[in-house]
């Protein structure tokens, strides 16, 4: 699934780790990823957040979607920081489910996300 996402892709993500359920991505800031603050534009931290969910809540077959997220951010980056977004089911139910996402730079947790998914259907 990652491999068509174009925006993600675009941004540089890639996958570390995923299983049905859970999943690990990792993008390198860029100079084009920060805001006028120079610090990277929370859309970026959130893209990143979304993409380790949107690989977990698919790993299972069934085309899923989100049906929510939020995000709160704890600590800014800057370009050439490495974040680490990792993602784990913390409960599915019926054809929907609830995730929670950490992005990190190194072990400082700089973002914490939740999404919501439903289940579209099989592939």
């Amino acid at each position: 699934m990652l491999a068509e996402d174009r925006a993600s892709t675009r941004c540089g993500i890639r996958l570390l780790r995923n299983a049905p359920g859970s999943a690990t991505v990792t993008m390198t800031v860029t100079a084009e990823m920060t805001n006028g603050h120079d610090i990277t534009h929370g859309g970026y931290v959130f893209l990143l957040a979304d993409t380790a969910f949107a690989v977990a809540v698919n790993g299972y077959g069934r085309t899923t979607v989100s049906s929510g997220a939020t995000i709160t951010y704890i600590a800014p980056t800057t370009v050439g920081d490495e974040l680490v977004a990792e993602a784990v089911e913390r409960i599915r139910y019926g054809r929907s489910g609830v995730y929670d996402v950490t992005v990190r730079r190194g072990e400082t947790v700089i973002a914490e996300f939740r999404g919501n998914s439903r289940e579209l259907g099989p592939r």
